[in-house]
């Protein structure tokens, strides 16, 4: 058989390929893909006058008593949310464990709604105590993985005492620390309408960066999504990509706020609730604005308590009626937190706000019942998938799909790192530990084709 000949000369064809590899270079600078960081299943926001050093130890203890109190067993968690009965005892012994260990993932202190507008002077009282409790937490070692503040939004009115509760808390967190930050700090803007808002806090920080002489960039960023400017500018475009450039690389994730932007949506307070349409919509141009940018992306709260109407009185009791009552209300509560976890994780929202400890053993449930359901199946998608792609390369043949393993490999390294999978379940991938734990799929392959090269593996 003559080769095919076809018109197009070399020449020709380098001409027309030429300008790719900028174009190239520009996207992989813009898409650098998941960040190799752990990311936390939530965030807990709780008022800055009320945090201690030991704040996630009282959440654990809390969350581990409502457990106690209202499902004390595997068989009434699975009733009160819809189970699957083969899970229940795996899910439930995993969640006590994980809010024995590590029940608050991150901790965002709060300036903002859940602090409110006081006299200047108890703020930044209350800006120095904080600080100081996270710097006794650090020395303790009693701060969750990661943590941070929420300031107020810069407005015309209130810019000026957001700047200086940054100012302070910052100053104060890093003249009790010697200047070593808690792994995973970070500042969250809320109520963004405007770039400008962005550049300005990104420029506080830098400022604060010199003054106390951490390298450039230390200092990261989180933005609020919770207005609708913040989802399109006036001129109708996405607004997204402007405020993280405003960041100037300082952004790490967004968050949604679903009650502010509904409120902006007139939507009325009755049915403002995650799982709204409007929510929907905005959560989906968030994660297009976002996907392979490298920041992370959170949902919002459940504004719901899982608290019981009836308390009893000193040296009494409650009836039985009233404890069948205070059961249903919170099983009623659990339900709705535990649905508006799965409907976040199945739009690819991995992240969420939690208000309240009580909230945190359905947290942990849902996240847990949300990767153990799919275990099975993606254990055996991504060893057909590793298989394959590691015989392509083997064969040199191009294997052009490493993002489709890539996601599999981050179900894995999602469920890893919240507890809801150990590492005996990793063996089902027919990876290794460590091969799991290079959190690079492409590297897998090349570690897997030196192998083979070096003869230690059978193609």
């Amino acid at each position: 058989m003559k080769p095919a000949k076809g018109s197009l000369s070399s020449a020709t064809t380098r001409d027309l390929l030429r300008p790719l590899s900028k174009v190239w270079r520009k996207y992989v600078a813009a898409f650098p893909g998941d960040p190799a960081e752990r990311q936390p299943v939530h965030s807990v926001y709780g008022g800055a006058h009320l945090f201690a050093a030991d704040t996630a130890q009282k959440f654990s203890e809390h969350a581990l008593q409502t457990l106690r109190d209202f499902a004390p067993h595997p068989a009434s968690l699975a009733s009160a949310l819809n189970l699957d009965p083969r899970l229940a005892d795996t899910i439930y012994e995993r969640v006590v464990r994980k809010l024995q260990a590590e029940a608050v993932e991150d901790f965002r202190i709060d300036f903002e709604d859940g602090y409110g507008n006081r006299p200047d002077d108890e703020e930044d009282t209350h800006a120095v105590t904080a600080a100081e409790e996270v710097a006794k937490g650090y020395a303790l070692e009693t701060l969750p993985p990661f943590i941070g503040i929420r300031i107020k939004p810069l407005t015309a009115e209130l810019g000026a005492r957001s700047l200086r509760t940054m100012d302070i808390f910052i100053s104060t967190l890093l003249a009790r620390t010697r200047n070593r930050l808690p792994k995973g700090f970070v500042v969250t803007l809320p109520k963004i309408v405007a770039k400008e808002q962005v550049a300005i806090t990104a420029k506080a920080l830098a400022a604060l960066e010199k003054a106390n002489r951490l390298k450039p960039d230390t200092l990261r960023l989180e933005l609020m999504v919770e207005t609708t400017q913040s989802v399109f500018n006036p001129k109708g475009e996405v607004a997204l990509p402007d405020l993280i450039k405003a960041g100037g690389g300082r952004i790490r994730g967004a968050h949604f706020g679903t009650y502010d932007y509904t409120a902006g949506c007139n939507i009325t307070a009755h049915h403002q609730s995650m799982t709204h349409p409007a929510c929907d919509f905005a959560k989906h141009v968030i994660q297009v604005s976002l996907a392979g940018t490298g920041i992370a992306i959170s949902d919002g709260a459940t504004n719901v308590m899982p608290v019981p109407p009836h308390k009893p009185k000193p040296g009494q009791t409650l009836s039985l009626e009233q404890d069948g009552e205070n059961r249903e209300a919170v099983h009623r509560v659990f339900r709705l937190h535990y649905e508006h976890v799965r409907h976040s994780l199945r739009q690819g929202f991995y992240q969420g706000w939690d208000l309240h400890p009580a909230q945190l053993p359905t947290r942990y449930a849902a996240v847990y019942a949300f990767f153990l359901e799919g275990l099975a199946e993606s254990s055996a998608r991504l060893r057909n998938f590793i298989e394959r792609a590691a015989q392509a390369t083997l064969q040199g043949e191009v294997f052009d799909d490493a993002a489709t393993g890539q996601g599999l490999l981050n179900y894995f390294l999602r469920a890893l790192n919240c507890g809801a999978i150990g590492l005996t379940d990793i063996e089902a991938t027919g990876l290794s530990v460590d091969e799991i734990q290079t959190r690079s799929f492409a590297q897998i392959l090349r570690g897997r084709r030196a192998m083979n090269h070096a003869g230690e593996v059978k193609p």
